[in-house]
Parts: C-alpha cells; structure tokens; sequence
C-alpha cells in the first residue's frame, strides 16, 4: 500500500508540476533567468549600494543586452552560411554521389571482377547520381519546409511577445524581491524538504553546472582549432562548420570525430586526396589536444553513463521532439542527483518500514 501510496503521488506531483507550468512558464523562466542574474544584483546593492528596485532594472537591461548581443550574433555567423548551402544542396548531393559512383565502376567493381571474376558487380547503371539527386531534391523540400516553419513562427510572434513581456516584468519584480521571497519559502516548507533541497541545490550546482562549464570551455576550444584549421585549409563557412563541429563535443565519446572522421573518408574516396587527409590529421590534432586539456578542465564531472546519456537524448528526442535534446539529460541529471541525495534511499525506506 505504500508503494502505491508513493506510486500514485510521484504521478500526481510530475502531473501537477506539468500542468501548473503550462499555466506559469513565464514566470519559472523568469525566476530561472533573475537566479543567473543574482551574483550581479548582489553585487550592485552590495559593493555600490544601489537600491534594490535599481539593481534590478540594471541587472534586467545588462541580462537583454548581452543575450541580444549573442543571438545577433549567431545570427549573422549563421543565416547566411546556411542560406547558400540550401541554395547549393542539390548540386552538391548530385555531384558527390557521381564522383561515388564512378569510384565503384572504376575501382571497387574492377577489383571485384578480378577477385571473384563475377562481371554483374555492383551495377554502373547510374543509380548512385539519382540518389544524390533525389536526396539534394529532398534537401531543398527540407529548406521550403523550414520556410514555411519560419512563416509560422513569424504568425506567432504576438503570443511571443506576450509571454516575453510578462517574463521580463517578472525578473524584475523577482529580482527585486529574491531574499524575502526565498525566506518565506523556506519558512513554508518542512526542514526535511528544506535539508534535501539544499543537498540538491548544492550537486547541481558543483556537478551539473561545473560540467557544462567545462564542456562549453572544451566546445570552444575545439571550435576555435577547427576554424583556424578549416581557415588555413581554405574550406568555405569555416564558421558554420566550426561551430558545428565544436557543438558535436556534447556527443559522449564520439564529438567531432562524427563529422570530421566521415568527410576526411568521402574526400579520400572521392579523390581530394590532400584535403580528406588533411581534416584526418586535424582530427588527431583536436583529439590530442582535448585528451591534454580536458582533464584539467573536467575536473567536475557527473560521471555519467554514456549509453544512460545516448539513451537519455533519444527517449527526450522521441518525448519532446528537438527539445528532448535539452529535457532528456536534464532529467536524466536529476534523477542521478536525487540517487546521490538519497532521494530513493529515503523512499524505500519509507515503503519498507513507513514512519519510523
């Protein structure tokens, strides 16, 4: 009875938890982005005495314009790489996939026919060049849909602003309140809960953050050495590639070798000898380089599972889509933490014994 007792009321709270923020994300948004933005506000009413109500509207405008900065940015880096690559898919995939097939009819069917003496190989009737071509055909379907998503965001957009508006009202009024309103939440909840929720406060902070911090610090380091060497190899969107290939550090075990490794083999394949080895060697060089830092780095690690992480960004892809990405290890995290806390530990004890 008290499995199903503590059964029923994790569904209930993960129910109520899902509904109320549906109703209030705006404001946990809010709360979430006036916690980054308190060290500031500390600080100014701290160190240089502002009022709070002024540290508030300071820390909010520094907050904007540093996020604004950012996505203008990326925008600008980014829009338009990405633009001319739509515009020159199809070419490419049909390009690629005759310089593909004519290596099979050249090299790979020979060397069969002289190994086994068996003439209907591999099939030189063409295949290969309309699967590039139906695939670059499918490419620039994908750019025309992604069109039409960017219309339909575009219609959103007065919801948006909406919600956008009231988070920013609310990071100054919780920003402006933060220890009066956390006092009282203390006070509100039992010592116990109080206790737990600082024990977990405490882990997410050292594990979680202190790894993502260490992977954003690796990710650039990796995106900066594969710009210079994309820069020195004259590949075009050195800097879309850069960043792409810096964002694959996030993969367990696999990083940058998912993108590097494939391209380096098609080139060599497909007869651009110098270039495939030359992003083969940037790789060992990426790969050097991170096995000397990272530990240094990395020296607050959530000592995750890798396959728990792998299966984490599926079950979040199948879940929640493109943010399953984010949700997924996120809820993976605090799954994790709460098994460090003894979260669990406590709960089967109280399932085993009750109240003791």
């Amino acid at each position: 009875m008290r499995l199903l007792l503590v059964m029923g009321a994790v569904a209930a709270v993960l129910w109520a938890t899902a509904f109320i923020f549906s109703l209030t994300y705006p404001f946990w948004i809010a709360a979430f982005f006036a916690w980054l933005l308190k060290p500031l506000s500390t600080f100014l009413q701290t160190k240089l005495r502002f009022p709070a109500g002024i540290a508030a509207v300071t820390t909010l405008l520094v907050g904007i314009s540093v996020i604004g900065g950012i996505i203008t940015g990326i925008t600008f880096l980014v829009i338009d790489p990405i633009q001319r690559f739509a515009e020159r898919a199809p070419a490419i995939m049909e390009d690629a996939f005759y310089q593909i097939q004519d290596f099979l009819d050249t090299t790979i069917l020979p060397l069969w026919q002289q190994i086994s003496g068996i003439a209907d190989g591999i099939g030189g009737g063409g295949g290969l060049p309309e699967i590039g071509a139906e695939i670059g055909a499918g490419l620039s379907r994908l750019a025309q849909s992604a069109g039409d998503a960017a219309a339909q965001l575009a219609l959103s957009i007065p919801a948006f602003l909406v919600a956008f508006l009231f988070v920013l009202i609310a990071i100054y009024f919780i920003g402006k309140d933060w220890g009066r309103m956390s006092g009282g939440i203390r006070k509100a909840l039992p010592d116990q809960v109080v206790l737990k929720a600082k024990e977990f406060y405490k882990a997410m902070w050292v594990r979680v953050f202190g790894y993502i911090k260490a992977q954003l610090i690796l990710m650039c380091i990796t995106g900066i050495i594969v710009f210079i060497g994309l820069l020195v190899l004259q590949v075009d969107n050195a800097v879309l590639l850069a960043l792409i290939i810096g964002l694959a550090e996030f993969l367990p075990y696999l990083g940058t070798g998912t993108i590097l490794i494939p391209w380096g083999l098609y080139l060599i394949i497909t007869g651009n000898l110098g270039l495939g080895v030359s992003l083969i060697i940037l790789y060992v060089i990426i790969l050097v380089v991170r096995q000397a830092v990272e530990p240094k780095v990395l020296s607050s690690s959530m000592n995750l599972n890798p396959i728990a992480v792998l299966v984490s960004l599926f079950a979040g892809l199948q879940l929640f889509g493109a943010l399953g990405f984010i949700i997924g290890p996120v809820i993976l995290v605090v799954i994790v933490i709460c098994i460090d806390i003894g979260v669990f530990k406590a709960l089967n004890r109280f399932i085993r014994e009750g109240f003791v």
